[in-house]
């Protein structure tokens, strides 16, 4: 059964926000991961995000976030060090 939102503690209002921004900057971040300017950051914002989430009532939202958000930066930095790579072995 779903509790009604404005019953609920503020600050479990806001945990339940901040696991649901994790998931979302996690998929945000996957998609923009091969530009790393962008897919770094919000990998580690969703990092946060989660951890922040994870005080929530029922954490599991927020440990998929940070799940997520984890492998958008592994692959920003695979990317960037594939490029690095990449471009060491041209010159």
């Amino acid at each position: 059964m779903e509790t009604d939102p404005a019953s609920l503690d503020p600050e479990e209002r806001m945990n339940k926000w901040y696991a649901l921004f994790s998931v979302g900057l996690g998929v945000l971040s996957l998609c923009a991961g091969l530009i790393p300017i962008c897919g770094g950051p919000m990998a580690l914002a969703g990092i946060g995000m989660g951890l922040f989430g994870v005080r929530a009532e029922n954490p599991m939202l927020a440990r998929i976030g940070i799940a997520i958000s984890s492998l958008g930066f592994l692959i920003t930095v695979l990317y960037v060090v594939l490029q690095l790579v990449n471009l060491s072995a041209g010159e």
